[in-house]
């Protein structure tokens, strides 16, 4: 992904101490109550989309929710947590400007997650 990028994400898994491929991703905007369905995407072997989930051309200003679904990932390493204790994962973030790149990396293991803005 270039620096271009708008929005972009990526999903670690701490406890295998790899990236999590196979991981889906919606991204979806958020006003008062209503989501709105904007992509979605799966991880490849670097536990990265293929492509940004927005181009910077088209990010907008506004509320955003990252949904990683983690259980059925867990799901294939049975020994990590029978059954996942995590299963859906959504991150709310909010959008001010434009111009920059968003990087809204994934932080998880079978029992927690973290996350931040990155470059």
């Amino acid at each position: 992904m270039s620096a271009a990028s708008g929005l972009t994400t990526h999903v670690l898994d701490t406890a295998r101490g790899k990236p999590a491929a196979g991981v889906k991703v919606e991204l979806f905007t958020v006003s008062g109550d209503q989501r709105h369905s904007l992509s979605e995407a799966t991880t490849n072997t670097d536990g990265r989309t293929d492509a940004p989930l927005i181009e910077r051309g088209n990010l907008k200003a506004g509320t955003y929710e990252l949904v990683f679904h983690v259980g059925p990932y867990y799901a294939g390493f049975p020994t990590a947590a029978d059954p996942p204790f995590l299963d859906v994962v959504t991150l709310r973030f909010t959008v001010a400007d434009t111009s920059g790149h968003y990087h809204v990396p994934l932080v998880m293991t079978p029992w927690s997650y973290s996350t931040y803005r990155g470059s």
